[in-house]
């Protein structure tokens, strides 16, 4: 990267609902958002026990 570039500012991404560690999700996103670990755990719980 030439000292001509500059990085593009960060987008602060949104905490997560359940234990408000921050998620990959960007703040404007609407709705409920996990963090990758509660997201997991999340499908876990929802996953059929067929």
């Amino acid at each position: 990267m030439d000292a001509s570039e500059q990085p593009a500012d960060p987008i602060p991404t949104a905490d997560c609902v359940l234990c408000g560690k921050p998620t990959e999700y960007p703040e404007t996103v609407r709705g409920i958002v996990h963090c990758p670990v509660c997201e997991w755990q999340e499908a876990q719980r929802t996953a059929c026990s067929g």
